[in-house]
């Protein structure tokens, strides 16, 4: 985990999410329009098959919200393969010379729409042929996305979404008819394990480029917004008007609270266990270690009748919660496990190697350092095992860990000051 300035909140739990909406919102939240629209119109290349670009750009209603609607279309020439497809976003993506991160993002979007197609229909990407996403909407809607992001600073902030509602019914499109979700935007948000729900209204409110965008935008997925000072909210307003639901995608910037530490989301699982050997609680905890579980623990106690028992303590990752506690279950018998979400506060941390000579001799060894959110050092700590192995040489481990931690400072200092000489320069 990284320290972050700004957060993003895509809230697609009501009327779930189109390329069309999130760039829309994007817009509405303060997204310079002629650089969106300048990036959409360099697709209108004769070798993309794209012709007379039109970009509607409008305010609209959606049941007394008032958003932002980008609509795109164009004249195409042929339908496009996967491979052209591929091609034309991530050519355009470095010929309006996009960061790193922004043509990233459009080569993972437009990957993942192709080889969910591809992998839908049978078919490899080279005998991929497409239909709708192969028409202009779909590229502008990414490459739209991406600019607009980079403009907005936005991918160097921390993006939650909620879980994404998909409407419901049935849909008709150049495959035939299917039930709602539509086929690709279901396996997208498969892959991902990204959390859905179904309506509210019998109509589809997730395209495909939609959920392909999300997956790939999405760092945390929670029920509810995470602690932040809220400073502007975008809407994004889908082409249909529902009478149930107003249809427009929200997303929300803020800044994270001001606090030294950062935060995490886990669970914790525990139960008690008192007729189960040594022997099979060491091993359960070792297999809870390798199966995922970020700490584990024994604690003591007297359960009922005064017998001795233990207190089998577990914390998580919420992904991987049902799955330990199976685990605890076939490795305890226990008959349940108690499990209840909370916040950690958390230090940053950074592990890398480090070289420092002792005795004449140029030992390596892995450091792990503790940094709070505005980057000061509250802990180096070098790894237990690897000082091990050099004070059996015959210095003592005390010594050895004092020289590495004076090693580290002594480069992070170096490193700093590289920095600030820099910054001075330019």
């Amino acid at each position: 985990m990284t320290g972050f300035d700004r957060v993003l909140v895509i809230d697609c739990q009501l009327a779930g999410i189109s390329g069309d909406m999130l760039l829309g919102a994007l817009i509405d939240l303060g997204a310079n329009v002629n650089k969106v629209t300048a990036a959409i119109k360099s697709l209108e290349k004769q070798e993309y098959g794209y012709k007379n670009i039109k970009i509607n750009l409008q305010q609209i209603m959606r049941r007394g919200f008032k958003a932002t609607k980008i609509d795109v279309t164009a004249e195409s020439s042929y339908i496009k393969t996967a491979q052209e497809l591929i091609k034309i976003v991530e050519e355009s993506a470095k010929n309006i010379r996009l960061s790193e991160k922004a043509r990233q993002l459009t080569s993972n979007v437009i990957r993942t729409l192709v080889n969910t197609e591809a992998t839908l229909h049978g078919n490899t990407i080279a005998d991929a042929h497409l239909h709708e996403i192969g028409l202009v909407d779909t590229p502008a809607e990414i490459i739209g996305t991406a600019v607009a992001m980079e403009d907005l600073g936005l991918f160097n902030a921390k993006i939650y979404a909620t879980p994404v509602s998909v409407g419901g019914g049935i849909l008709k499109f150049s495959h035939g008819t299917v039930a709602g979700p539509a086929p690709a935007t279901l396996a997208i948000l498969t892959s991902k394990h990204f959390p859905l729900k179904g309506g509210p209204v019998n109509s589809e409110l997730t395209t495909p480029t939609g959920a392909a965008l999300l997956v790939n935008l999405a760092d945390e997925v929670s029920n509810f917004y995470p602690e932040m000072t809220p400073l502007k909210v975008g809407y994004g307003a889908g082409n249909k008007d529902f009478s149930e639901i107003p249809n427009v995608l929200r997303v929300i910037l803020g800044a994270p609270l001001e606090t030294r530490l950062l935060t995490d989301d886990i669970v914790i699982l525990e139960t008690n266990i008192d007729d189960a050997t040594g022997e099979v609680i060491g091993y359960t905890m070792e297999r809870l270690l390798r199966e995922g579980a970020k700490d584990v623990c024994i604690i003591p106690m007297f359960t009922k009748k005064n017998r001795p028992g233990h207190i089998l303590k577990i914390v998580a990752d919420p992904s991987v919660a049902e799955k330990l506690s199976r685990v605890i279950i076939e490795e305890t018998g226990t008959l349940g496990v108690r499990g209840y979400s909370c916040v950690r506060h958390i230090l940053n941390r950074e592990v890398f190697s480090v070289k420092v000579r002792i005795d004449g001799v140029e030992e390596t060894v892995k450091v792990k350092v503790a940094r709070d959110r505005q980057g000061k050092i509250i802990r180096i700590k070098p790894e237990y095992e690897e000082v091990k192995k050099i004070a059996e040489k015959g210095k003592s481990l005390r010594e050895i860990i004092e020289l590495v931690t004076l090693r580290v400072k002594e480069m992070i200092s170096a490193e700093e000051s590289g920095h600030e000489s820099q910054q001075r320069e330019n």
